[in-house]
């Protein structure tokens, strides 16, 4: 029977062999698909590389340039970086990357959650008053559907976010301009570190859940009820999820330096009135250190002691302390 097999085997196989050999255009197309793979996996492997942090611009006088200079850097990452934007592509080598799709995903929520601080807060003097035009058109543009090919594109969207961000401003900078305004106050500092904190907590809890772990269960319903839910939870992020979580945690803690960076030069008034600066600058110092080299081909998932590293379990302790930090500088901001 095994040698009946082979038999086929081997004469499929010289079967195969025969035609290519025999023929040029077959030979052709082969030589084409291959070529087209491989320039496809290089361009995969170089879209993947991660864009360097910008850098701020010229320190200004006037509060806000930095921290609305920060929103458009982030945002324009996403479109301008090499391989543009990814998430939405919908041919190869784009199709086929996982990787920055989630990190855009990670860098594209904080741009969010900072385009809504800014146009419910920093640029309004109270709950009252009139909230900016241009930022009431961008804030929209930027919540759009991340993941539009056509009809319209996630990308020509974007476009129009960054043009309200930019006429923002080009208003705020300039002196006859009264329309646009940057509060620079303590309690709209925290309003939006409080989104922040918020957000690194839940990647925290996604990132140590990479080794499954039994958890209280914080939603238990009070006594008395028809149906309490468990007390405790078994949580683990699935295995085909870890490095897509890893790398969303990445995107979000390359944003938050930036913003943070312009957030220390806007606020730095607030910050030194609440003894803040330092408790800033030690967020900043925890996230740079998410940024680190991956000398790794793949994201590693070894348990906590065991012989393999656990990527997310490293990137969890850093994003941790960076929010314990953010709680220690909302009290401090808080205070009288």
């Amino acid at each position: 029977m095994l040698d009946r097999l082979q038999r086929v085997w081997f004469s499929l196989w010289d079967g195969v062999l025969g035609v290519f050999s025999g023929s040029v255009l077959l030979k052709g197309v082969a030589l084409l698909v291959l070529l087209y793979v491989a320039v496809a996996g290089a361009l995969g492997v170089f879209w993947s590389i991660e864009p360097d942090q910008p850098a701020l611009p010229a320190k200004s006088d006037v509060a806000g340039v930095a921290t609305t200079t920060a929103l458009i850097d982030v945002t324009a990452a996403l479109l301008e970086k090499q391989g543009g934007y990814i998430s939405n592509d919908k041919l190869p080598p784009g199709i086929w990357l996982d990787n920055m799709p989630n990190w855009e995903f990670g860098v594209l929520v904080q741009a969010r959650d900072m385009a809504r601080a800014m146009r419910k807060d920093f640029s309004r003097s109270q709950s009252q008053s009139t909230e900016d035009s241009s930022l009431a058109k961008a804030e929209p543009m930027l919540n759009f559907n991340n993941n539009s090919w056509l009809f319209p594109a996630t990308e020509s969207e974007y476009k129009k976010a960054l043009k309200g961000f930019r006429g923002y401003l080009a208003r705020l900078e300039n002196p006859a301009e009264q329309s646009a305004q940057f509060y620079a106050r303590a309690d709209n500092l925290n309003g939006w570190l409080g989104d922040v904190s918020t957000r690194l907590g839940s990647l925290s809890q996604r990132l140590s859940a990479s080794v499954g772990q039994k958890r209280v269960n914080l939603d238990t319903e009070p006594a008395g009820v028809t149906n309490p839910s468990a007390s405790e939870l078994e949580v683990k992020t699935s295995w085909f999820e870890i490095d897509d979580v890893f790398y969303e945690a990445r995107g979000t803690a390359w944003a938050l330096i930036h913003l943070l960076k312009a957030v220390e030069r806007d606020f730095g008034p607030a910050l030194d009135k609440k003894n803040a600066r330092v408790s800033l600058l030690q967020i900043i110092r925890e996230l740079e250190a998410t940024q680190g080299t991956i000398w790794s081909p793949v994201i590693l998932n070894g348990t906590e002691f065991g012989f393999l590293a656990n990527h997310s379990l490293v990137m969890a302790s850093y994003i941790s302390r960076a929010n314990a930090a953010i709680i220690d500088l909302r009290e401090l901001l808080s205070q009288g």
